[in-house]
């Protein structure tokens, strides 16, 4: 024990009065199902997290929830660096407790200890070098990821289409194979993963789509085109849910969002240097007789599987398993190993109920697949992205449509995402602060109405600057993306929800980005002024089938009784 351990006694005031209390209100409901067990955990920590309210203990983190938390600590006069970091738990009371036992098989079993007591002093400097080891790690792979799926994009700038014969249509199509075979693998690949474990699955499709998107170097036509897009789908399609269980295993839930927000703020990081690094490449049009976006291709796709490999060697499974041949004395030694495990399961006891290897079987998919109370989070996930989705996926050919070249075309798509890298990181830090998702995500369809209202009115005289200056605005939307992946995992409440939440909202996020790749067509271009008119569209569509429905008598009566008032008549269609 050490001397932390003997100083400070268990965290409540009377631990044998409330296991005697607890005992009392759960004897006559033990469980005689999995069902009953989850049932009781649940009022047991509600229980538990009222009784410290009313008692004034109720201990909530005194530090910002940012990376690198040990600098803001010693920039706090205020903050004891020396103080107890051990946080209040079901585990101080023995009664409690009992029901929140980790699994037989749980990796981490043998440092899980809920009399161990830790100083922030030891806990911040742990929590740092998991963010130099699992932070930055998530970071670079994401930006891998990214790379592939977005350099079709700067593709577009070089003369793609033509070049295969190809018209936007085509490209619709094959972003729509792509979307679909993506979300078709996102919960296959998570089964995959929770049986073989993420730090030997992720890297296996990182290199696996790695070498699928450096052959696009070899397209020949719209059929070649079509299979590859299909590949990268199902390759790529488990990464995002893989990670994000993975990063579950070493940080606690108010921990979490930041840096899932950091994770995404990769995809606006490689939107940056993306057009960057194409701005060189492009201009190897020529080079062997090859056009620019070949090279493209197969230079990112050399990239990628460097950055796959260096994976294999860079994660770890959970961590008590650091050790490799490679990395003998692993990244921790016992004491930091026991802060790290005890730390996660104070926090969220329901991370000990199954092994990091352990599967997930067809009855434990369906009890996930019906926990009802998590679909909200499901339905924001199919509906956030839509109305800024098309500008977005479109924003190199709009810039090349409004008259700027192909190398000005790319750089001018990184204002917006900087900002939207910005804007996102501030929300997601002010929702984890304030202890509020829903209204967040609330503010961003406010953020998208004004510029979208500009781009369905803009004069067809307006200059390119002020087309390109809506747009960007637009796009530097704060996501919500992080702060719903994150508040799915803190209401999923088992390691077998939690891993398959996170893959049924990107499979959600992944329907609603096929929805939006079919919105802008062929014969609206080159302003898709159609496509940015949608909702005036189906709002006169849905009018117009209701009034049809009336006869001559009702329509007289209507008009002559109802309440709507201006553009909300049923006889009113917009403009469009």
């Amino acid at each position: 024990m050490s001397d932390i351990e003997k100083k400070h006694p268990p965290l409540s005031d009377n631990p044998e009065k409330d296991a005697k209390g607890a005992s009392e209100i759960f004897t006559n409901s033990k469980p005689e199902s999995d069902e009953d067990l989850e049932e009781t955990r649940e009022r047991i920590l509600r229980q538990h997290r009222e009784e410290l309210e009313q008692r004034g203990e109720l201990k909530e983190q005194q530090i910002p929830i940012l990376p690198l938390t040990q600098f803001f600590g010693k920039g706090n006069k205020d903050f004891d660096v020396n103080a107890i970091a051990t946080q209040p738990s079901v585990y101080d009371n023995p009664a409690a407790a009992a029901y929140f036992k980790p699994h037989p098989d749980y990796e981490n079993l043998h440092r899980f200890d809920p009399s161990c007591r830790w100083t922030w002093k030891e806990e911040l400097p742990l929590i740092n070098k998991m963010d130099l080891k699992i932070t930055v790690w998530a970071c670079v792979a994401f930006f891998g990821l990214d790379l592939g799926r977005g350099n079709l994009s700067q593709a577009n700038t070089d003369n793609f289409l033509p070049d295969l014969g190809m018209t936007t249509n085509d490209y619709n199509l094959g972003n729509t194979v792509y979307q679909m075979s993506f979300l078709c693998a996102e919960l296959p690949s998570q089964m995959v993963s929770k049986k073989l474990g993420p730090d030997r699955w992720i890297p296996f499709i990182m290199c696996s789509w790695s070498i699928i998107s450096g052959a696009q170097f070899f397209l020949t036509g719209r059929t070649s085109f079509l299979v590859t897009r299909a590949l990268l789908g199902l390759l790529q399609g488990g990464f995002i849910p893989d990670v994000v269980l993975y990063l579950t295993y070493f940080f606690k839930g108010n921990e979490l969002p930041f840096r899932l927000a950091l994770f995404w703020c990769v995809r606006r990081v490689t939107d940056i240097i993306a057009p960057i690094i194409a701005f060189g490449v492009l201009r190897m049009r020529g080079v062997l007789g090859y056009e620019g976006w070949r090279w493209l291709f197969l230079i990112e796709g050399i990239f990628m599987l460097s950055i796959g490999i260096w994976s294999i060697f860079m994660m770890a499974p959970s961590p008590t398993q650091t050790k490799r041949p490679w990395r003998p004395k692993g990244w921790f030694d016992e004491r930091e190993e026991k802060i790290l495990v005890n730390r996660i399961l104070r926090d969220d006891p329901s991370k000990c109920d199954m092994h990091n290897r352990q599967a997930i079987t067809l009855r434990m998919l369906l009890r996930s697949l019906s926990d009802y109370e998590l679909w909200p989070i499901y339905i924001f996930g199919l509906l956030w992205e839509i109305p800024a989705g098309p500008p977005d996926q479109y924003l190199t050919l709009t810039l090349r449509n409004l008259g700027f070249g192909t190398f000005d075309a790319n750089l001018l798509s990184i204002p917006c995402q900087f900002l939207g890298a910005v804007s996102m990181c501030v929300m997601t830090y002010l929702s984890t602060i304030w202890d509020e998702r829903a209204l967040f995500g609330l503010f961003t369809q406010f953020w998208y109405l004004p510029s979208l209202v500009a781009l369905a009115v803009l004069p067809d005289n307006a200059g390119p600057w002020a087309q390109y200056a809506v747009v960007t605005t637009l796009l530097s939307y704060p996501s919500p993306h992080a702060m719903h992946v994150a508040w799915g995992s803190c209401n999923s409440n088992s390691v077998r929800t939690r891993a398959v939440s996170a893959a049924l909202y990107n499979m959600m996020v992944q329907l609603a980005r096929v929805i939006y790749s079919n919105i802008y067509r062929e014969d609206d271009a080159p302003k898709y002024r159609r496509g940015n008119r949608g909702f005036y569209i189906y709002t006169n569509r849905k009018r117009e089938r209701a009034w049809n429905a009336m006869t001559e008598d009702e329509r007289i009566h209507y008009l002559d009784t109802t309440k709507d008032k201006g553009s909300a008549k049923k006889d009113f269609r917009f403009a469009h």
